[in-house]
Formats: C-alpha cells, structure tokens, sequence
C-alpha cells in the first residue's frame, strides 16, 4: 500500500477513540486458557470505556519457537475456530473490537496473522506479518499486502513486530490514510527493548500518527518478555505505559491533537520527491 500523497482527512469532529494496549502474560500453546485471559482483558477494558484493545503478536498460541518448529498446527487461528470465538464472544458482549494474533495457514505455508474481531463478534480483517525475522523465515511465509481498518471513523493500519523496523512500512500506511499504527510485537529484555524503545516513538513522530504497541509480560518459550506496551501521540510521546506487569496502556485517539500535530509536524506533506540513485564521488585524501 503506497501513495504518493497522504489521502484526504475524514470530516473534523470525530469522536475520540478510546484504546488499550492489552499486556498479557501467555502459555504456549494453551489456545483455550490464552483466549480466556483475552476475553478477561476485553471485560477490563470495557470498564474503561474502551473501543478498541490490541493484543501482542501471536497472543493466543504464545511466541515459543520451539513449540512452532515441533507442531505449528497447534497454533493455528482462524475464524469460527474456539479460540476466536471465546474472543468474538468477549467483543460482541463488551461491544469492544479487539486484534489478537496467531498462526494461519496459507496456501503457500504459514503465516503470523492478526486478526480485527469486531464489536459484533464477527471476525472484520486479517494480517500477515510481512517482514520475518531470522528463525521466522524458516517457519513461516511473509504476508502480501498491507491491511487498513476503520473503527468509528478513525482509520488504523496494522503492523506485527519486526514491520515497525521498517520505516516504509508505516510510512506507507500513513499515506494511504491511517490516523494510527497499531503494532502486536514480542519484544524481550536486552537490546530488543532497546530496539522497542526507538522504533515506535520514531514511527509515531515521523508519521504524525497515533501507535500503538502491545508486548507481552512475564517469559515463556524460553524468553523474558520486556513488557513497556504503550501508546504513542502523533509526536512520539507516551501517552500511556503498561509498564512491566499484566495490565492495560490506556489513552485516547483525539481528532483535534491529531490535526495540531500534523499542522505544525509536516512531514508528510514536506518529503521530497524520490531522487536517483547516488554515484559516489572520489575524494583526494592527500
């Protein structure tokens, strides 16, 4: 999805848009038990005055690569599946939309997909994680296409992890329209937090948007999760910080901040044209 200017804006006045990043602790490959702590998290977020809640990637099946190589099939989701219904049925009862990740199956082989079950319960969009990361490629096929929803109005492009380590990925979104980047990850402790902490503030302000990304707390599969889910203002600020327990980052999505932002941060409107590529130029060194 691309563009070469940023589509037209919704109409002023939208309402705001109340959203969670859901931090949730999982059990690989407990499909029925993980659902029914996102359906706890949905209840919890409602009482909020939530609309929209995101959860981390692959939420329902648990990020274990050993589980994964050993029996991937375990963890597949896909709508009218259990697990997507304990959710949908969270979301219809709650009138909350909800994005929860988990493996589909593709003709091709394997995809990390996220999935936007709507406040009706009915599964809305699909999408695939496009960019793999290293042990990734060996189990799994990048996602084709990029996916943009709308909820009350607010238009919300969707990443999985290791997509917010590319700048054209967002950018991309952004241009087509999306008011926020919505991002389930994995991240862990070390310099994966470190990478955590640049990019989605970086994505945030390079793109005048909202973020919003969802880790995971606690460890599992052999990985110690770096929790810090959180939501992003159109400048890069944190708005709201789950820090490194189970719970929520709550903030709302307001029309009139995100117009103010993108009236005085014009990148959007200001990049240059795309120029050919560089020759390099020999320099005398003495």
């Amino acid at each position: 999805m691309a563009g070469g200017c940023v589509t037209a804006a919704h109409p002023t006045g939208r309402a705001p848009l109340r959203v969670a990043a859901a931090q949730v602790t999982a059990v690989p490959g407990d499909l029925a038990g993980n659902a029914r702590t996102a359906a706890e998290s949905i209840a919890e977020a409602a009482a909020l005055g939530v609309h929209l809640v995101v959860f981390p990637e692959l939420s329902l099946c648990g990020y274990d690569v050993g589980l994964l190589c050993d029996d991937i099939a375990r963890c597949a989701v896909e709508p009218g599946g259990d697990p997507i219904d304990v959710v949908a049925e969270a979301c219809r009862i709650h009138r909350v939309v909800a994005v929860v990740g988990g493996c589909r199956r593709r003709t091709e082989g394997w995809a990390i997909g996220a999935l936007v079950v709507g406040a009706d319960g009915g599964v809305a969009a699909g999408y695939d994680k496009r960019h793999l990361d290293g042990h990734e490629r060996e189990l799994f096929v990048p996602g084709r296409a990029d996916s943009l929803v709308e909820v009350r109005g607010w238009r919300l492009g969707l990443g999985i992890c290791y997509d917010a380590s590319f700048p054209e990925h967002a950018r991309a979104l952004a241009l087509a329209g999306a008011d926020a980047y919505l991002c389930p990850g994995a991240f862990t402790t070390g310099d994966s937090e470190h990478r955590r902490g640049v990019y989605f503030p970086a994505r945030a302000l390079e793109n005048t948007c909202y973020v919003l990304f969802a880790n995971f707390a606690g460890s599992h599969g052999g990985w110690e999760f770096a929790g810090r889910s959180a939501v992003y203002a159109p400048d890069g600020r944190v708005l709201a910080d789950a820090g490194t327990g189970p719970g929520l980052a709550v903030a709302d999505l307001d029309d009139a901040v995100l117009r103010w932002h993108r009236d005085a941060l014009r990148m959007l409107i200001d990049r240059a044209a795309p120029a050919p590529p560089p020759v390099a130029v020999s320099v005398p060194t003495g």
